[in-house]
């Protein structure tokens, strides 16, 4: 059987990853159930478990793929970049879900809330204090993010380290700040839409962060073992998009959660 192909397509090997992901999905998915009604975390966690384990492997893969074996073509990043930007449009689509929810529900108030917003008995946060600290900390993020990339499209290694470990030291100081804020809240998600609306959407925006704070810090060991170049970097460039999109919804939810909608 010859190994020679006279296309510019990667077709990808036989995987096991895609059906045991599939499977460690439905797990943390049933753990999850288990741990809201019998309140047992136990199955949960060996879900996430198996969930992290595949993600390791199967991107390693994808690693392998694209740095050692030189797969990644052209035509293969093209399809990875309309990939991503398709993945970043749902996410948006996502998102208007929960601005669609809260304002479905503060522009006109039921008679259940007392048509009032925020419903009375419910002391909103302050959003000059630490909602405001973390706009900084997210706006500053984008400036160091976009900094990395420029710095390696100039092959400035040093710069471009240096900018991204700012970048997630400061999404690491994002997700304390908002833990802490949880933990002083005065209300919780079971206190009217308005609990709901701000956890589901702020809870959200955390958890993707996060997401995005590993997906920068996975870039930033692979630029310290060399596998980005000046002109062939997409893994770092598709985490630069996602962190730029976090950025912008953030923005949003400051504007009409934190400050118009208190």
């Amino acid at each position: 059987m010859s190994t020679h192909k006279n296309h510019p397509f990667h077709l990808v090997d036989i995987s096991p990853w895609p059906l045991l992901g599939a499977l460690g999905a439905t797990t943390t998915m049933m753990g999850l159930i288990k741990w809201f009604h019998l309140f047992n975390n136990n199955l949960l966690l060996i879900g996430l478990m198996i969930t992290l384990l595949i993600m390791y492997q199967w991107w390693r893969d994808v690693v392998r793929e694209g740095t050692y074996q030189g797969l990644n073509t052209f035509i293969v990043t093209k399809g990875l970049r309309w990939g991503m930007i398709l993945f970043i449009t749902s996410e948006v689509f996502f998102f208007i879900s929960f601005f669609w929810g809260f304002f479905h529900s503060s522009l006109t108030p039921t008679i259940e809330l007392g048509m009032l917003w925020p419903p009375k008995g419910i002391q909103t946060f302050n959003p000059l204090e630490i909602p405001l600290l973390n706009t900084l900390i997210l706006l500053t993020s984008g400036l160091t993010v976009t900094w990395a990339h420029h710095s390696l499209m100039e092959n400035n290694y040093s710069q471009s380290i240096q900018s991204l470990t700012l970048t997630v030291i400061l999404g690491i100081y994002f997700t304390i700040l908002q833990g802490y804020e949880y933990i002083e809240a005065s209300f919780t998600i079971s206190d009217s839409i308005y609990g709901s609306s701000f956890f589901m959407a702020t809870g959200f925006h955390g958890l993707h962060v996060i997401i995005g704070t590993m997906f920068l810090f996975v870039c930033l060991i692979r630029l310290y073992l060399n596998h980005f170049s000046s002109i062939h970097h997409f893994g770092f460039e598709a985490a630069a998009w996602y962190w730029h999109f976090v950025d912008v919804v953030w923005l949003f939810l400051y504007i009409s959660i934190y400050w118009w909608g208190s």
